[in-house]
């Protein structure tokens, strides 16, 4: 059996589920020599690991402009040019092969850059497609947005969200192990004689199940994801708590605002601060539960804490979100989301769409902040709506464990 392994992360989606993979596959494998690429940014959430001596991260690493999603929009790509993607990609794709020709198999994360790099290196791999589901072309659209004929009737024609090219790379002799996010999404491939498997879902794995704490359970109970990606977050952000001026709530809330290290607590002390909220003095309560700081509007309490997420998402009725993988993690929960699209690069309305399609409407995606507003106060006296909605994202992103599963096919697949 292999002692190594190199595992190749398309984004920050990506290198989260790639840590909660490689954690189990640690458990089964101690010794194991694990390097990570990060292909997009400087893959933050591997930092801990690093520190620890778990895995080393390696290779070159460049903020590009798009955040990664230069696939979106031709002013991305051109912007991610300029800032060096050619020559990133080719070092990348040299570390791969130097790889490759060391007998390390690599696993790759993503969608069609890392899986190009994985089979370019020569070597075995396996590929884990996080970013592509059937879902999101076999489930009607969300009401009032305009639909999307052209690309359903591409994507039902080859019966799958995936591309031909796509499906002669998982196809190679030497890729070990495809894995999907969803049993429709592995049966499209499977017509097209991929072997894709969907062992689970490991984006719902690593959370703490913490009991709600008393003083706020008399409290209707938000949660705010602004995204991580700078700038945009902080338009995200700033537009989030517009809707939040619209209209005070019957009863108090809170807003758990669960933040990573961007937006930092400065730059949401600033937004916070020109939307009308005002510093609250430091709580026993609130810093028992991880929150930094407290801001009060009305009858609206705002929390900010940072790296709570895990801990907080539990706690919320309504999901106020512009962010991916994370939004997706609380629809799985059961927390039914309101999204509000803006300029991107990456929270745009095609995004936004695809999502809500995605997720089976546990998001609703609204063109407005006083669209948004309205739909909020109807989730909020509307208990059953929340909870249908909430069924709908546990059914799409499925139960815990995936991780585990993962881990013991890369194990007897990959590895061995």
């Amino acid at each position: 059996m292999s002692s190594r392994l190199l595992v190749l992360s398309n984004g920050h989606g990506e290198d989260l589920i790639a840590q909660r993979v490689l954690h189990a596959l640690r458990a089964r494998r101690p010794n194991l020599e694990i390097e990570v690429l990060p292909l997009v940014g400087i893959g933050e959430a591997f930092n801990v690991d690093a520190a620890t001596g778990q895995l080393r991260r390696i290779g070159p690493q460049l903020h590009l402009p798009s955040g990664g999603f230069s696939n979106q929009s031709l002013r991305g790509l051109a912007r991610d040019l300029r800032a060096g993607l050619p020559l990133l990609s080719l070092r990348q794709l040299q570390l791969v092969r130097n790889s490759a020709r060391q007998g390390i198999p690599v696993l790759a994360i993503g969608d069609l850059l890392p899986l190009l790099l994985a089979w370019s290196g020569g070597g075995r791999f396996g590929f884990i497609g996080t970013p592509k589901s059937d879902h999101t072309w076999a489930t009607p659209g969300p009401a009032g947005w305009a639909a999307t004929p052209l690309a359903d009737a591409y994507h039902r024609c080859k019966g799958s969200e995936w591309d031909p090219w796509e499906w002669a790379l998982m196809g190679s002799r030497r890729c070990r192990l495809v894995a999907m996010r969803d049993q429709l999404t592995a049966q499209g491939l499977r017509r097209h004689k991929v072997a894709a498997l969907a062992p689970g879902n490991p984006m719902m794995d690593g959370f703490r199940h913490t009991p709600l704490p008393a003083w706020l359970t008399s409290q209707r109970r938000l949660i705010l994801l602004a995204g991580s990606r700078l700038p945009e977050a902080l338009g995200n952000a700033r537009r989030l708590l517009g809707c939040l001026s619209l209209q005070q709530p019957r009863q108090p809330a809170s807003v758990l605002v669960a933040s990573g290290s961007t937006p930092t607590a400065p730059a949401w002390a600033e937004l916070l601060e020109q939307a009308g909220f005002t510093p609250l003095p430091p709580a026993a309560d609130s810093a028992a539960i991880g929150a930094v700081n407290s801001w009060q509007r009305g009858r609206w309490t705002l929390l900010l804490g940072h790296n709570c997420f895990s801990t907080w998402a539990g706690w919320a009725e309504v999901g106020l979100a512009t962010a991916g993988t994370a939004t997706e993690q609380l629809t799985g929960l059961g927390v039914p989301c309101l999204s509000l699209p803006g300029p991107g690069p990456q929270f745009k309305p095609g995004f936004a769409r695809r999502q809500s399609r995605l997720l089976g409407g546990a998001v609703v995606p609204c063109h407005s902040q006083q669209e948004l507003s309205l739909e909020l106060q109807k989730l909020l006296e509307d208990p059953s709506e929340c909870s249908r909605r909430g069924d709908l994202g546990r059914e799409r992103m499925g139960p815990a464990g995936g991780s585990a599963q993962l881990a013991e096919l890369l194990e007897q697949q990959l590895l061995g």
